[in-house]
C-alpha cells in the first residue's frame, strides 16, 4: 500500500482549517503524533495559535486492560480553555476512543464554547460516533495493520504501515 507524504496531507489539512479558525482557536494535540500534526500545523498557519498537548493515559477506557503505558507524559495546556475553539489534533483516526478520552481531559481544564477535530489520516472502523471535521485523507487500511507516524531526526513525519501485532 502506498502512503501519502505527511507534508501533503499536513497542507491538505491546512487549506480546510485555515478558513475556518479564528481569534478565539486554539490547537490541543494528543500525544505523541497529534502534538506533532499540531505543531506542524501551527507553524504552516503563521505560528500565532495558542497550542497544548495531552497525553489520555488515565482517559483510556481500555486502561484497565492494558496498563499506563511506559512513555506517560505530562499534559500541558498554558491557555484558558473555557470558552474557547478548540481544534483537537490527531495523527489517525480509527475506533474514536483516544478522541472519547482526549474530550474528556480536554473538559477537565474548562468548558470549551467547541471542539472539532483534525487528523492526518482517517483509516475509518469507528466503534464510537466520531468524526472529523479536518481530514488530511481518508485510507482503507488492512483490519490487520497499524499505520503509525514517525518523527525523523530532522523533524520530518513519515506514515508507516505495521502489521498489527509487530
Amino acid at each position: 500500500m502506498q502512503l501519502p507524504d505527511a507534508d501533503q496531507l499536513i497542507a491538505e489539512l491546512v487549506r480546510q482549517m485555515r478558513p475556518k479558525l479564528g481569534p478565539g482557536t486554539a490547537l490541543v494535540g494528543i500525544l505523541t503524533g497529534g502534538a506533532w500534526v499540531a505543531e506542524k500545523l501551527n507553524a504552516a498557519l503563521g505560528g500565532t495559535l495558542p497550542m497544548g498537548r495531552l497525553d489520555i493515559s488515565f482517559y483510556r477506557d481500555d486502561f484497565e486492560e492494558i496498563g499506563l503505558h511506559r512513555e506517560v507524559k505530562p499534559s500541558s495546556i498554558g491557555f484558558d480553555v473555557a470558552g474557547r475553539d478548540i481544534v483537537l489534533v490527531d495523527d489517525v483516526l480509527y475506533t474514536g476512543r483516544t478522541v472519547r478520552g482526549a474530550m474528556n481531559e480536554l473538559f477537565d481544564y474548562g468548558r470549551p464554547a467547541s471542539i472539532r477535530l483534525a487528523v492526518l489520516v482517517d483509516r475509518g472502523g469507528r466503534e464510537l460516533p466520531v468524526a472529523a471535521d479536518f481530514v488530511g485523507a481518508a485510507l482503507a487500511v488492512p483490519e490487520d495493520a497499524n499505520l503509525h507516524l514517525d518523527r525523523a531526526d530532522d523533524g520530518k513525519l513519515i506514515l508507516s504501515l505495521h502489521p498489527r501485532n509487530a
